[in-house]
């Protein structure tokens, strides 16, 4: 157990790399993360869950937004004890870990409690010993994280195994998700992160998006920017949420739906590009490629 200790104190600090620590199990870390808040990240999270479940992975999602959580909310589940009780030691993170749709795991988070903004090493240390535990059991991690730049998140971020970014083509949401992706890139936290656009009105919308980050990071920076999906603007992504139900479900054959998991699919697949948002599901993405 010492040793184990060891490596996972390693994992954290950034001294091992996250793909040699899990490499001896089947488990994928992704953390999704997001330069400012309303970009679709949670509901990108839920939903992608549900995806790779409908593929017959065994998926669990941690809701790392410690402070804002609600990843509970948009599965329409009340959680009786959350990331917060783990932390404060009073329960194990079997204990409150629940299920939703589809079978998917979920650790809660602790929305509105400001102390688990601000946890220790020792408990972020702890937390992840009873992750590597339970991820034995499991395909994907998805970790849902706050919005911005925080000790916490990017504690998170070095301890996947690959990054999602979600942006919208607002230019505000472009430039904090660049400054995300500078500050993985500073300090090395990761050679290369995946690119999700949302809430894109066309292909054209996504592809300029997606241009502006890779342009600017191409030249300033030294880290891979993978164009993973795009999320096209649809209506019932709004009425999912007011409905407390995931559009994986409640919309399985809406347009927001297939799009989701044709990202599942570059997952799974190793493929990165932008689908065209046609109505047919099995049309090929657009400059895929390994």
């Amino acid at each position: 157990m010492a040793d184990q200790a060891d490596k996972l104190r390693d994992l954290f600090s950034g001294k091992i790399k996250p793909t040699e620590f899990w490499a001896q199990n089947k488990t994928r870390i992704i953390t999704i993360a997001s330069g400012k808040g309303g970009v679709g990240k949670t509901s990108l999270t839920v939903n992608l869950a549900i995806a790779l479940s409908k593929k017959g992975k065994k998926v669990m999602i941690l809701d790392a937004d410690l402070g804002m959580a609600n990843v509970d909310i948009l599965m329409g589940i009340a959680p009786q004890y959350t990331l917060f009780d783990v932390l404060q030691g009073k329960k194990t993170l079997r204990e409150i870990v629940i299920e939703g749709a589809e079978g998917i795991k979920l650790v809660p988070g602790c929305s509105g409690i400001f102390e688990a903004t601000n946890i220790g090493r020792s408990q972020r240390e702890d937390l992840i010993q009873e992750l590597e535990n339970y991820a034995r059991e499991m395909d994907f991690i998805l970790i849902d994280t706050g919005a911005g730049i925080s000790q916490v998140v990017l504690g998170f971020i070095v301890s996947a195994d690959d990054v999602i970014i979600v942006v919208t083509p607002e230019p505000t949401s472009i430039t904090d998700g660049y400054g995300i992706i500078k500050i993985l890139s500073r300090f090395n936290l990761h050679k290369q992160v995946h690119l999700v656009i949302n809430m894109a009105n066309n292909l054209q919308e996504a592809q300029e998006s997606a241009h502006k980050i890779e342009i600017v990071a191409d030249r300033y920076l030294h880290i891979n920017i993978k164009r993973l999906g795009v999320m096209y603007f649809d209506n019932n992504v709004k009425r999912s949420v007011k409905e407390m139900t995931p559009f994986m479900v409640r919309y399985p054959r809406s347009q927001i739906a297939r799009d989701v998991m044709q990202i599942a699919n570059n997952i799974l697949e190793q493929k990165i590009g932008f689908n065209q948002g046609s109505t047919n599901f099995a049309q090929k993405l657009i400059g895929l490629f390994k």
